[in-house]
């Protein structure tokens, strides 16, 4: 092996190797294992969010596959409807065309030619991070079968009275022109106004006062509400108000939508222009008044003066109106949620047009008891209180969209208006001649469906259905479902809807929700902040200026260029660092608690790139002491075991236990902390230290092949315990080290996933090694406390010891002596005086290592005599500082607190000293 871990050198060659050798398939025998991967846009790269959910994905991939699970991970992509259209339209808008310019046809022919060319990209890094999907079965929503599989859930569900077309009120975006769902709706804090404005009264007596922060909606008003048990206005149910500049009159009514203690307890009623506001109006039967064109002007339903305006033009022009007829009673500055287009960055209006719908209501209550009785569960269980939540309120699905590229809606019209909706233009055409007697012109709708329409049918379209395939029958239901809480509504829920009703069945077992990843801060990750991290640079490093160019450029704003361009030299004055794939995905798989949110420090990921290199030379350790040797392979070698071989055993079955144990409860957090603390603490800084005195000193043949044994037995498991975390590291290891064992195979991620046994299992050895390590910790304690060499042997004497501690040192001296670096051991007679020495304990037990002789008194005096006045100065500033009544009262209290946290740890500290200082001028 290289003296030096090289993740470049192995990563993508052993990849294309798993790939080319066809690892990655399902085996065809066990228990069938699958999982379905959310399917990434065909526009997008891979982010940190892909980054962490595919790790865990391919976790739980490789662990079931060495179990011998009959395993498929399913890979595919999105076609993602606006995201490519836009995509190619600015493409076309730098060549000075636009889609229209080319028509309907040629325009999505030049789309399908960009994703031949461009789509691939977050494949390709699906691939650095060592996903192990099978990429044979690869599936993308618009292809033929997926496209097959759409039309026929949208003929079965519109023949069932499902889905309908009506007019209602969307999300609507006045850029693309398109309906827009919810989860494309970004929705943020801004400063705004409030206008409150004077409706008069019809019959002259006064006025209402109504407040708004959008002044142009009320030029669709068809209501002014309150609610029915405020006695202010109780004489005004039933009556008038003139609606300004329209000459329009409107009701006043009463609902239990008014909050009465809001404002003034008017609130105006604009059904065509507020999703709240059309639920009052169906209530009461109010007229819907559109005011707006698609493209956010106002239209010919408003008052002449008013046509034509940007809406925001008609705005200013509103207020003034209103101003200059002294019925502006007041405008005040007003912090508001403003929906934002995620896309364009265009203000969202609630828009009445004519859309398809999905009736969600029927599709949700097999979908909620799937859930209640338990036939689907959420980890953690929580979510499913959220899923639950937005079930039993579920509103009707609009599910078409206003752009080219997608799943056109297979609907036909004739020329009276008559829909025909059909699986393909043939059988529109059949159903048109029985309608009419002949045949008659069609014309297909030109609104393609919501990309979330062909998403929910991912678990079973991508196995084949509507064919009765083998994949189908033996993938389906899906295993686990691994996806963010943020489209628990918007994917998860309608694959259980579509799942329960198509396949009659559930779509997976369960669902593991995770985290969203932020940064090291807990800030959201955003290309505006300045805080993106891409995982491939975590990978492959990326010097300074090459990363303050990735993340500013294509920003619009010098000021926020340059603000991202400071914080990314501060953050990272040195670039990133090449970590390696390994590194960035233990470091996730530490991540993966049951929280909301998966804080990314940079930190972290060089840990375990340490860990990665410390794992690569405690394999070098190994092959140094064990290639070429007799290693006890042979079942009739005379092989003889150590209190360390069978310590570790045994210590790898306790972990080989948490980790199985803990990757089921989807907790791979927790089973990464315990394959790190045996790795680096257990095996390598103990059991390969513990092992150099037999195989250095030891005379017994028996015991040194025992050692080897273990060496190689017990490296050779762990790394089939630590692949499915780190898969690139613990292949190239395990290729060296298996045939040492007498292994041999292709892979190691077709190797059985190792599970405990308990009869390795040895407490009494496990209590003899806590006892080593306890003597060896005790002595370089001391060492550290006293400022002596870790080469200098050191003589030492043991006191009230019991026969256990006789015993043992009998036993283990060797391995004491050698790892604590001992030039004697001798015991105290009962009626020896101790000298004056530094203490530690093992128990009861007292290592004594006498001070006299052993340092230079008066160097060591100096020298804490300097360290005390150091600290006294620190602990006299903080001291200072709290006494400060204006400090403590006017800090935040998170920094007062950490100063009398300081101010408690250098009294210890002192207080340490003080004590050192005193032993040391006894002698």
């Amino acid at each position: 092996m290289d003296k030096t871990y090289d993740p470049h050198q192995i990563e993508q060659r052993w990849y294309a190797r798993w790939e080319d050798e066809n690892h990655f398939a399902p085996s065809g025998t066990g228990t069938p294992y699958s999982i379905m991967i959310p399917p990434p846009n065909v526009t997008g790269t891979l982010h940190m969010g892909h980054a962490f959910q595919d790790t865990i994905m391919d976790v739980l991939t490789r662990y079931h596959r060495m179990h011998g699970h009959n395993t498929l991970w399913q890979p595919g992509t999105d076609h993602a409807g606006i995201a490519t259209q836009m995509v190619v339209e600015r493409q076309l808008n730098a060549e000075g065309q636009s889609r229209h310019d080319l028509g309907r046809e040629a325009f999505v022919e030049r789309i399908w030619e960009w994703k031949q060319q461009s789509g691939g990209t977050i494949t390709r890094q699906l691939r650095r991070m060592g996903a192990s999907v099978d990429w044979s079965r690869e599936r993308f929503t618009m292809d033929d079968g997926l496209s097959r599989a759409v039309r026929e859930v949208f003929v079965r569900l519109f023949d069932e009275d499902l889905i309908y077309r009506g007019k209602r009120l969307v999300n609507w975006d006045p850029v693309l022109l398109t309906a827009v769902s919810d989860l494309e709706v970004v929705s943020e804090e801004e400063e705004g106004h409030i206008w409150h404005m004077r409706y008069p009264l019809t019959d002259g007596s006064g006025h209402v006062t109504v407040a708004t922060t959008r002044p142009e909606t009320m030029l669709g008003d068809t209501a002014v509400a309150v609610h029915p048990e405020d006695e202010r206005f109780q004489h005004l149910i039933g009556q008038t108000v003139d609606l300004p500049l329209t000459g329009r009159r409107i009701p006043v009514i009463a609902d239990d939508y008014v909050d009465p203690e809001f404002g003034s307890g008017c609130v105006k009623i604009t059904p065509a222009h507020d999703f709240n506001d059309y639920a009052v109006g169906k209530r009461h039967d109010l007229e819907q008044i559109n005011i707006l064109t698609e493209d956010a002007h106002i239209n010919d339903n408003a008052p002449a003066a008013y046509q034509g305006l940007d809406r925001y033009a008609a705005r200013e022009r509103i207020v003034a109106d209103l101003d200059a007829q002294g019925l502006l009673a007041a405008t005040e500055k007003h912090t508001l949620m403003v929906p934002r287009g995620d896309r364009t960055g265009a203000v969202i209006e609630p828009f009445l047009t004519d859309q398809w719908f999905v009736r969600a209501e029927p599709l949700a209550k097999p979908a909620i008891e799937a859930v209640e009785d338990g036939r689907i569960r959420f980890v953690p269980d929580n979510w499913k209180n959220t899923y639950f939540e937005w079930m039993r309120r579920i509103e009707d699905w609009c599910i078409s969209r206003q752009i080219w590229w997608g799943h056109r809606i297979p609907a036909w019209y004739d020329d009276e208006g008559n829909i025909f909706v059909a699986r393909d233009e043939a059988a529109a055409h059949e159903k048109a001649r029985a309608h009419h007697g002949r045949d008659v012109s069609l014309t297909q709708d030109e609104d393609v469906l919501d990309t979330w329409f062909s998403s929910a049918l991912w678990p079973f379209s991508t196995l084949g259905w509507p064919e009765d395939t083998d994949a189908l029958r033996t993938f389906y239901p899906t295993s686990v479902l691994v996806t963010g809480f943020d489209i628990i509504f918007f994917w998860v829920a309608r694959m259980i809807m579509m799942g329960m009703k198509f396949m009659d069945d559930v779509p997976f077992r369960e669902v593991y929700i995770h985290g969203l990843v932020r940064d090291s801060e807990g800030q959201k990750m955003s290309k505006s902040k300045g805080n993106v991290l891409d995982p491939i640079d975590i990978i492959d490093g990326i010097d300074l200026e090459s990363l303050v160019e990735k993340r500013t450029s294509g920003m619009m704003q010098p000021q926020l260029a340059r603000k991202i361009d400071k914080a990314t030299r501060k953050a990272f004055p040195d670039g990133i660092a090449s970590h390696g794939t390994d590194a960035l995905r233990f470091t996730f798989c530490s991540l993966a608690t049951t929280g909301r949110d998966v804080v990314f420090d940079m930190g972290r990921a060089d840990g375990y790139r340490n860990f990665c290199n410390k794992l690569w030379n405690a394999a070098r350790y190994v092959l140094m002491n064990t290639e070429g040797e007799d290693c006890g392979v042979d079942a009739t070698a005379d092989v003889r075991y150590s209190v360390a071989d069978r310590w570790i055993r045994s210590r790898l079955e306790r972990t080989i236990e948490e980790v199985n144990r803990n990757i089921d409860a989807y907790r791979l957090d927790l089973a990464s902390q315990a394959l790190y603390e045996f790795i680096w603490n257990e095996y390598c800084d103990w059991y390969l230290e513990l092992s150099k005195p037999v195989l250095q000193t030891s005379d017994d043949a028996a015991l040194r092949r025992g050692t080897r044994q273990t060496l190689v037995r017990v490296l050779e498991t762990v790394l089939r315990l630590a692949h499915p975390m780190i898969p690139f590291v613990t292949e190239e290891i395990w290729q060296r080290i298996a045939p040492l064992t007498g292994k041999a195979g292709p892979t190691v991620m077709r190797e059985p996933f190792p599970v405990e046994n308990d009869t390795l299992k040895d407490t009494a050895a496990e209590a003899d090694v806590d006892w080593i390590q306890t003597f060896i910790l005790g002595v370089r304690r001391i060492r550290g406390e006293m400022d002596i060499s870790p080469n200098k042997a050191l003589p030492v004497l043991l006191n009230k010891g019991g026969a256990d501690d006789r015993r043992r040192l009998d036993d283990y001296g060797v391995f004491v002596s050698h790892l604590a670096r001992l030039e004697r051991i001798q015991w105290l007679e009962s009626n020896d005086e101790p000298p004056e020495a530094a203490i530690a304990l093992v128990g009861e037990m007292q290592i004594l290592v006498p001070m006299k002789g052993l340092i230079d008194k008066d160097a060591e005096l100096a020298r804490l005599d300097k360290e005390r006045a150091k600290v006294r100065k620190e602990l006299e500033k903080t001291e200072q500082k709290l006494a400060n009544s204006s400090f403590v009262e006017k800090a935040p209290a998170s920094v007062v607190e950490q100063e009398r946290q300081r101010q408690d740890d250098r009294r210890a500290t002192l207080q340490q000293l003080d004590d050192q200082y005193a032993r040391i001028e006894r002698l």
